[in-house]
């Protein structure tokens, strides 16, 4: 019996059948799926959720008035100069402001399913499979969701920012995220994930599908500040296609428990991806990241570099892997994740690892968590400099790295902006 049975979204007059469909399968699925169990399941023997009560949380609902009132808007994690953005309050409609390029589609998961039916259906579910309880019930019950399409050849000048909400407390909200790219487009996508109140208690599920035809270019910013009594549950996955690239940015701020998973499959010769993660938890907050660089063809390119700073009792957990495919050769892969305690009651686990499966690649992967050199403490306060602004020097070039990664521009000064914030925070402790 599963722990926790998935709940179906509620029918939408239009709906079509394909989905209708495949919400029948996934709450089937989900009914013979057990929730993972702490060091009883690969991937999860570092983080315990024993204490979650599916049950206990309702499906998230639609606002009836449509909107969020004043005192529920929370603030924006990051604020991209973005051309539209497309907001969603729990499970209701998701609001599109600015103007669009011909051709562009950026809605609503459900209303594209409806309006776009042969492209939705030929995309949605082919990058992430159904396999897990999480991901199950993302498909039987999401509600809105998001769906960016940008045309074959099609170049966005400007960002589109998607933001999801969760205002109602003890909700389960679904939240999938379908982004497409056809060959030779090019677009930057921001998505956040927010709540509305400091002490929501909620499960945010969600699962996000990138597809990057031949020869596009796609940036992805995904951040999530969840309220710290959250649990968040997270499969991201995308595939690129031949000589495509695909540069994806993860931050993680909020929750107080969960997992995310973030997998690349790197699927046409030529193809590269660049992935850069932060984490930043305090008090008694747990993240999780799980990150894979599969390559599933020659001649292709993966560069991961993930930073965590670790304040209070704070935990955290990455363990990444990267995969070689029997026949992909001269694959070049780098992972990198580094962690700094900022407290002595913080933990990290920094956990990676290899499979490869061809005899003609350059796969390399280092790791490391350290507490704060005292050395650079004294001697920056040697030279008169008082102890908090030493440390905050300190974790500021650590975290330097990170946004190095990034050409000069309003993207590098968006994503420091976001971190200095985050350390604010967190060093106010």
């Amino acid at each position: 019996m599963a722990s926790g049975q998935a709940h179906a979204a509620d029918p939408v007059a239009a709906e079509p059948e394909f989905l209708t469909a495949r919400r029948e399968r996934a709450v089937r699925l989900s009914e013979t799926l057990e929730l993972p169990q702490f060091k009883g399941q690969p991937g999860w023997e570092f983080t315990d959720i024993s204490g979650l009560r599916l049950d206990s949380y309702a499906p998230a609902s639609a606002p009836s008035n449509g909107a969020a009132a004043p005192s529920t808007e929370p603030a924006a994690m990051f604020e991209p100069d973005a051309t539209a953005e497309l907001r969603q309050l729990d499970a209701g409609a998701p609001v599109l402001s600015g103007e669009l390029p011909d051709g562009v589609i950026v809605t609503s998961l459900q209303q594209a399913a409806t309006q776009h039916p042969a492209l939705v259906e030929r995309h949605l579910g082919t990058v992430v499979p159904g396999d897990d309880l999480f991901v199950a019930r993302n498909d039987a019950g999401f509600c809105g969701g998001a769906f960016v399409y940008v045309p074959a050849g099609v170049v966005l000048d400007k960002p589109l920012l998607l933001t999801a909400v969760q205002a109602e407390t003890g909700t389960e909200l679904d939240r999938r995220t379908l982004i497409v790219l056809e060959p030779g487009a090019q677009a930057e996508v921001w998505e956040q994930y927010l709540s509305a109140a400091d002490d929501l208690d909620g499960v945010f599920n969600t699962v996000v599908e990138l597809v990057v035809g031949q020869n596009a270019r796609l940036r992805f910013v995904s951040g999530q500040d969840l309220a710290e009594r959250s649990w968040i549950f997270g499969t991201h996955r995308a595939e690129v296609g031949r000589d495509a690239a695909l540069e994806w940015v993860a931050l993680g701020f909020g929750s107080a428990h969960g997992r995310v998973r973030m997998e690349t499959r790197l699927g046409g010769p030529g193809a590269e991806a660049r992935v850069t993660g932060a984490y930043a938890p305090h008090g008694r907050q747990h993240i999780d990241f799980t990150t894979t660089q599969e390559h599933a063809a020659p001649n292709t390119t993966s560069d991961l570099a993930f930073r965590g700073v670790l304040q209070g009792r704070s935990t955290a957990v990455w363990r990444g892997n990267i995969i070689v495919d029997p026949g992909a050769q001269k694959t070049d892969a780098f992972q990198d994740s580094r962690n700094l305690l900022v407290s002595s009651r913080a933990h990290a686990d920094a956990i990676p690892g290899l499979e490869i499966q061809a005899n003609d690649v350059r796969c390399t992967h280092a790791a490391a968590v350290a507490q704060v050199d005292p050395d650079q403490l004294f001697y920056l306060g040697s030279h008169g400099l008082p102890d908090d602004v030493a440390k905050r020097l300190v974790i500021e070039g650590f975290l330097s790295a990170l946004v190095e990664r990034f050409e000069a521009g309003p993207m590098r000064e968006v994503l420091a902006q976001t971190l200095d914030r985050r350390l604010a925070l967190i060093l106010g402790d």
